[in-house]
């Protein structure tokens, strides 16, 4: 039973794309890639050079620095959230938040993956703007499910006031980071904080749960700075004498320990993040190296076309992500629009479900096709019977989107689709094990839902450059809305040529609000999705990711293959093998 029996999968690109199309494919994500590329460098340039030489001025790092000396040398961190607020303007003076204010990433630290929280000190002194709180938040969800190490960089003004109205109150309002932080406290998930500078209000409060304290020389604490104690009791004093190092370490106990500088604190958090225990990851791989896929995870970007009305072969995506491009395809020959199996990534199992594209063969009338990358009955059985299977087995679940929906129609309602649909979102609801979900292009309607969209909370949501997440596309939209003036062919039905040009006009104006909707980055800056990323990156970002899922060690049921689950469904599906 220890067989998993993964078989090659995939062919050389030259088989089944030719060198113009192919190229073609690779232009248009090419231009997409580098506007995301130049607009990551731009968040992360903050506020710019200047603000930048104000916190060096200070003898500070600033929090992108600090993230990369915690960082193990030589690897690298993965950003999520960093395009929320993105193009947005806040308060009188029209200001920017570039990333909110606040950089959360994933970051190896002696080996161990840990979740890093750093407000960002070159934008407004790491205030909190509209949806800081929630991208913290959503940070320390991560964390949570992953039972990570939890390391919060601390130099925070507290709220951007002329704005919080917007991020104060409200079940995810500032102050629920510190619920999350105790949270993460009860579950036994360790957080160290370290504070470098200015802590007030909330941000004073957000390293107090943490299980160890660091403060700098220049770092204080406080309900209240210096300023609102002039005011409120006429007291004149600094913030450092008020809640510096010599009172929250010597006399409150709110910290642990004082040390002189940023780089003597980025030290001593690396030092306790190596007396944690080590990474389950190795034991969980056996013998089984990482090893790359036989086919390039570069080529994702000239397999894909832009266009979402163009098909291409799903399983040609998942040999150019898994392990030496092998995979066992579990129950192939049920639900044929649906992809469904288990490799190894960077040498770990994972289990996939990818929707396949073009046309498929339809059960119901042997030798017709139809349109794939649709929910039709049995798809839905299978990947809800490949979910519970994965979530029975311990197996992380990777959901690869490109669907456009569920199957609609009177047989579609005969056959119960809302029921499978239901049993299917019951499953993926209650689930416990790791799922990540990734928008490869469209993620349309219930079909987003079903495969574990963000609302069916999989840990992390990626988006790629070409991703269109929408109820329904801007075309069809605009003949809904103007349904009533359509003939059966769609076209308008009035004479009036007034009248036909104001139709025609409204429905551009439809379809092409809808379509700026469907951008990622609209998703991205409202958190509808955690982070935009090239498909050449896809694999990096889900090593990471998968990795994180072993490292815990006991903290969720990971079955060793022999009593795998899956093996039973593939018996109960298949036949003997």
């Amino acid at each position: 039973m220890t067989h998993v029996p993964v078989v090659p999968i995939g062919r050389a690109r030259r088989s089944f794309l030719d060198d113009a199309t192919f190229a073609a494919n690779l232009d248009a994500i090419a231009a997409r890639e580098a506007t995301l590329g130049a607009r990551r460098a731009e968040v992360a340039a903050g506020w710019g050079p200047e603000y930048v030489a104000r916190v060096h001025a200070k003898g500070k790092l600033t929090a992108r620095e600090r993230l990369l000396a915690l960082a193990d040398p030589g690897t690298r961190t993965f950003e999520v959230g960093t395009f929320v607020n993105w193009g947005l303007e806040f308060g009188e003076g029209k200001q920017k938040s570039p990333g909110a204010g606040v950089v959360t990433a994933f970051a190896q630290v002696h080996g161990r993956w840990c979740m890093v929280i750093a407000n960002d000190n070159t934008v407004a002194s790491g205030s909190w703007w509209p949806k800081t709180p929630e991208k913290i938040e959503r940070a320390q969800m991560m964390a949570l499910r992953l039972r990570l190490p939890t390391v919060y960089l601390v130099d925070c003004s507290g709220l951007f006031l002329p704005e919080q109205s917007r991020s104060f109150p409200g079940a995810t309002g500032a102050g629920h980071i510190f619920k999350m932080n105790s949270l993460l406290s009860s579950h036994g998930v360790p957080q160290v904080a370290g504070v470098f500078g200015d802590c007030i209000a909330g941000g004073g409060y957000m390293p107090i749960i943490s299980d160890r304290v660091y403060m700098t020389e220049q770092a204080y604490m406080v309900i209240a700075g210096a300023a609102l104690i002039k005011g409120a009791k006429s007291q004149k004093m600094t913030s450092l004498d008020i809640g510096g190092p010599e009172v929250h370490v010597h006399v409150s106990r709110c910290a642990d320990v004082r040390v002189p500088d940023d780089d003597t604190l980025i030290a001593a958090l690396r030092r306790d993040i190596a007396k944690l225990p080590s990474s389950g990851a190795d034991y969980y791989r056996g013998e089984a190296g990482p090893v790359d896929p036989r086919f390039g995870t570069g080529e994702l970007a000239g397999i894909l076309p832009v266009d979402h009305r163009e098909a291409y072969d799903a399983t040609e995506v998942l040999a150019r992500l898994v392990d030496q491009s092998l995979l066992w395809e579990v129950m192939p020959s049920v639900g044929e629009e649906m992809l469904c199996g288990i490799g190894r990534v960077n040498g770990l199992w994972c289990g996939f479900v990818a929707n396949r594209q073009g046309l498929v063969g339809d059960p119901a009338r042997p030798g017709a096709r139809r349109p794939a990358a649709i929910l039709y009955r049995a798809g839905i059985a299978k990947i809800s019977a490949f979910s519970r299977a994965c979530n029975d087995d311990g197996i992380p679940l990777v959901w690869l989107q490109d669907i456009s929906g569920f199957d609609i129609g009177h047989e579609a309602e005969r056959q119960g689709l809302l029921a499978y649909g239901s049993n299917l979102i019951y499953t993926n609801s209650t689930n416990t094990v790791p799922m990540f979900t990734v928008l490869l292009r469209k993620a349309s309607g219930a079909g987003y839902y079903a495969m574990a969209g963000l609302p069916y909370d999989p840990v992390v949501q990626l988006s790629t450059t070409i991703s269109r997440l929408s109820v329904m596309e801007g075309r069809t939209l605009a003949i809904a809305t103007y349904n009533t003036k359509l003939d059966d062919d769609f076209q308008i039905v009035t004479r009036d040529e007034a009248e036909r040009r104001k139709i025609e006009a409204g429905m551009r104006a439809v379809e092409a609000r809808i379509e700026g909707d469907m951008d990622p980055w609209v998703a991205a800056r409202q958190m509808d999705t955690d982070e935009i990323v090239e498909l050449g990156e896809l694999r990096s970002y889900l090593s990471m990711l998968v990795e994180a899922s072993y490292q815990g060690i006991g903290q969720r049921r990971i079955k060793n293959s022999r009593i795998w689950s899956m093996h039973d469904l593939a018996i109960l599906s298949e036949g003997l093998r």
